[in-house]
Parts: C-alpha cells; sequence; structure tokens
C-alpha cells in the first residue's frame, strides 16, 4: 500500500479506536484480489487496499450516513448487471460497488473508467430506487474518500448519540463543509455530503 492510502487507512482505523466503534479489517488472498481485477477492472490502489486492510466489518456512523464498506468476498455479488430488463436500468459497467449507505440502501461505486495517475479513482454515490442513475461525486479518489469518512466519524463524536432532529443534521454538514473543502475541494462542490 502506498503511504497516502496507508495513512488515510490508518486515518480510518484511529478514528474507529477513539471512538470505540467496533470494526474490523483483514487481508485478501491474492487470488480473490486478482479474480475482481479480471472480472470488474478494479484500480491498483483499491486491490491494495484489499490486499492488506480488507474492510470485514466496517461501517462509519454519522448523523446523516452510514456507510459500510464491502469486503472484497462481497464486492462481485454486489455488482449491479447493467443491461434492459435485469433492474439496473443504465448501470454502467465501469462503475464497481464497493459499498453502500446503510440507513438509504444507496450504492457508493468506484467508477475504473476515470484512473488517475496514482492507479485510484473516484467515488460516486447516487440514489437507488430512481428511473436512472444519476451519480453525484463523493470523492475524487478512493484514498480522499477513506479521509472523509474518517473526518465525519470524528465531527459526528461531538454530536453524541442521541437521536437528532433537522437542526443537528444542518449543523453536523454545516461543520462537515470545510473539513471535506481541505480534503476534497470537487467532492464539496458535487454537494452529496453538505
Amino acid at each position: 500500500m502506498d503511504s497516502d492510502l496507508a495513512d488515510a487507512v490508518d486515518g480510518l482505523k484511529q478514528v474507529f479506536a477513539r471512538r470505540k466503534a467496533d470494526c474490523a479489517f483483514g487481508k485478501t488472498k491474492p487470488e480473490v484480489v486478482e479474480a475482481l481485477k479480471k472480472q470488474l477492472r478494479i484500480p491498483p490502489r483499491f486491490r491494495s487496499f484489499l490486499l492488506s486492510a480488507n474492510p470485514e466489518r466496517v461501517e462509519t456512523i454519522t448523523p446523516v450516513e452510514r456507510v459500510r464498506l464491502f469486503p472484497a468476498d462481497e464486492i462481485a455479488k454486489s455488482q449491479p448487471t447493467p443491461g434492459p430488463n435485469t433492474g439496473a436500468g443504465d448501470w454502467k459497467a465501469s462503475w464497481v460497488v464497493i459499498g453502500e449507505s446503510s440507513l438509504l440502501g444507496d450504492p457508493y461505486f468506484l467508477d475504473v473508467s476515470k484512473p488517475d495517475p496514482e492507479g485510484d479513482c473516484p467515488v460516486y454515490t447516487a440514489m437507488s430506487g430512481q428511473e436512472k442513475w444519476q451519480p453525484t461525486l463523493a470523492a475524487s479518489s478512493f484514498a480522499q474518500f477513506l479521509r472523509i469518512l474518517a473526518t465525519a466519524m470524528e465531527i459526528a463524536a461531538g454530536f453524541g448519540d442521541a437521536i437528532m432532529d433537522d437542526e443537528d443534521e444542518d449543523s453536523f454538514r454545516e461543520a462537515l463543509g470545510p473539513k471535506v473543502k481541505v480534503i476534497d475541494s470537487a467532492a464539496l462542490r458535487a454537494g452529496h455530503w453538505t
């Protein structure tokens, strides 16, 4: 794992530890990752993540969202089948689901058709249950996505475990916005986190 990704993973692990939230990262067998590479064209950085920090049980918790990252053995099974009459509508073959909103069921997915020089690619989300998939940028890269998740968890710690009302949710989003801007200004402009 390169240092940028390792720092992002370490930051996420640390915030889970500080919040005393349950999570488990493991390692994936190389042959499993190689099969995902062939089947889904997952990029090098994400393959490295699965080999070194497979999210066996990782779900971030904030007042407005819960993001569950899929472990390697769930990724292939979680992919919608693109094409007519499949229920996936206009789902693109280059979109690889890597997690979901536990609250809403919306997918979080890599767009493997847009690799960057570091072997990473952007992460998007889209509302499920709609007639058409309309992706919204969640992060410009997978490493930045992990940083945003860790930052959201860190900010959420200050809100406690009480039931949130709309005002609390707005306060959380207002606190998160400036932090997302520092991590990934394009993701802030896309509006998913705020």
